[in-house]
């Protein structure tokens, strides 16, 4: 009785025909209970030439400066008061390197005698009114524009007056000659009034926090992509006709998720800006290929169609794919029909091949449950020849999913605006493997793509 109870599973696993066709009924692997979310988080730099054109410029000076501009009410430091008030829009326009500032601008200056302007031993009050043209030698410099301005010409729109017991009296003859002697101290005032102004470096964060902002690269997959800024460098600004360019490099960690949204959110005060003489020019992005196990097993199943495995007089048939993951490891289940009926698992780790661009698995072999029941019934099909014919069917091409995750990446790089007035541009060239990682609905295959990028800012709020 004993060896009948023995006997008994056997039975029950494997049912013989007439016919010599043998049923298999193993047990099924179970799927990993793995959280359904996949990441890569990489450090990288991207470089990105900026561009701030003149009318940006132009745009944020005539913004930040309105009505009076600059005020000195200490008169005994340099024996002046001025007050100088912006009367008209400012324009901005390169010549010869230089940006020729044209100002409509109102002065009043109070001068303490003593100070030998146009012969006056008391204190005087002066008023001009009228259009200044500076020439600056401008650099940009750790985001500030900084100036050195001279006046290259003065038109009155009113003439000078100086004020003479309660009454302003015309002095333009005798203001034209000397107002050398005022032009230094006018645009010196100028030159502060704009570098207060001119400070770019709140407009770069804005950017980057919209810049890390989760991106929904695949709404099918829910695949996201996150930047997160650690540190920037930027080389000096170079004025270039009508706009001014420089290098800007991102340090930052990439961050590309399938599942879940990653939170959204960066720490302004946590990012570094440092100077750089020179950047490198390649950018690194990370790109997700995306394959669902069904269209996988679909794909496999494709593969195994038409063909036969043989042993003997023994032939066996794949009719059916399907996959899961397990462990980090890929499940294979082979519904067979021949000499062999029923299903066999087989178990493998997925690798990338770069030549064809398709996964493939390796140490493809049968999990422990099905290769008990080979060995009491099928010992044939244990052999190396059948499993290696059985491995070169058991792979796929990702280069579809590839171009696909490029073209979701490209979208972001094709004259992509996150914000009013900045531009994204680049390309993506040599496509890199970087890993697998296997969730319960999804295999995704991390892609490197090397390539270039620009941000143009023009015509923000």
């Amino acid at each position: 009785m004993k060896t009948k109870w023995l006997l008994l599973p056997l039975l029950l696993l494997i049912v013989s025909a007439c016919s010599g066709t043998q049923q298999i009924i193993a047990e099924k692997p179970t799927r990993s209970s793995n959280v359904d979310m996949a990441y890569k988080t990489t450090t990288s730099f991207i470089s990105m030439p900026l561009e701030i054109s003149l009318r940006e410029i132009e745009q944020q000076l005539n913004k930040s400066l309105n009505g009076l501009i600059y005020e000195d009410t200490n008169l005994e430091d340099d024996k002046t008061e001025m007050k100088i008030w912006k009367t008209a829009t400012i324009q901005l326009e390169e010549k010869n390197g230089k940006i020729q500032s044209i100002i409509p601008l109102k002065i009043w200056a109070k001068l303490k005698y003593g100070t030998d302007f146009l012969g006056l031993n008391d204190t005087r009050e002066i008023n001009l009114n009228g259009t200044i043209t500076l020439l600056s030698d401008a650099q940009l410099s750790n985001w500030t524009m900084n100036t050195q301005s001279t006046i290259e010409d003065v038109v009155w729109s009113e003439s000078p007056t100086l004020q003479i017991a309660g009454k302003n009296v015309p002095i333009t003859y005798i203001i034209n000659p000397t107002l050398s002697l005022f032009k230094a101290k006018v645009a010196q005032k100028i030159d502060a009034a704009i570098n207060k102004s001119c400070d770019f470096k709140p407009y770069v964060l804005d950017v980057l926090e919209t810049l890390s902002k989760p991106l929904l690269t695949s709404e099918a997959y829910q695949a996201w992509f996150k930047l997160i800024p650690m540190e920037v460098y930027v080389t000096d600004a170079v004025l270039d006709k009508t706009k001014i360019a420089m290098n800007l490099g991102l340090k930052c960690g990439m961050t590309t998720i399938v599942g879940q949204q990653p939170k959204s959110g960066m720490d302004r005060n946590a990012i570094s800006f440092k100077a750089a003489a020179k950047l490198p020019e390649r950018t690194t992005a990370s790109i997700a290929a995306i394959t669902t196990y069904e269209n996988a097993s679909q794909l496999i199943s494709q593969n195994f169609k038409g063909q036969e495995f043989t042993s003997g007089n023994r032939k066996i048939k794949v009719e059916k794919v399907a996959l899961w993951g397990k462990d980090g490891r890929m499940i294979i289940a082979l519904n067979l029909s021949g000499s062999i009926t029923g299903t066999i698992y087989l178990s493998g780790i997925p690798k990338y091949d770069p030549v064809n661009k398709e996964i493939y698995f390796e140490n493809l072999d049968y999990v422990l449950n099905t290769k008990g029941l080979l060995t009491k019934a099928a010992n044939w099909l244990l052999q190396g020849y059948i499993i290696r014919k059985m491995q070169e069917s058991c792979r796929y091409s990702i280069r579809p999913n590839m171009e696909e995750g490029k073209k979701n990446l490209l979208y972001y790089l094709s004259n992509f605006s996150p914000m009013k007035g900045v531009f994204i541009n680049g390309s993506i060239g040599e496509l890199e493997f970087e890993k697998i990682e296997l969730t319960n609905d999804l295999i995704i295959a991390f892609i490197n793509g090397n390539g270039k990028m620009n941000v143009k800012i023009d015509g923000m709020d």
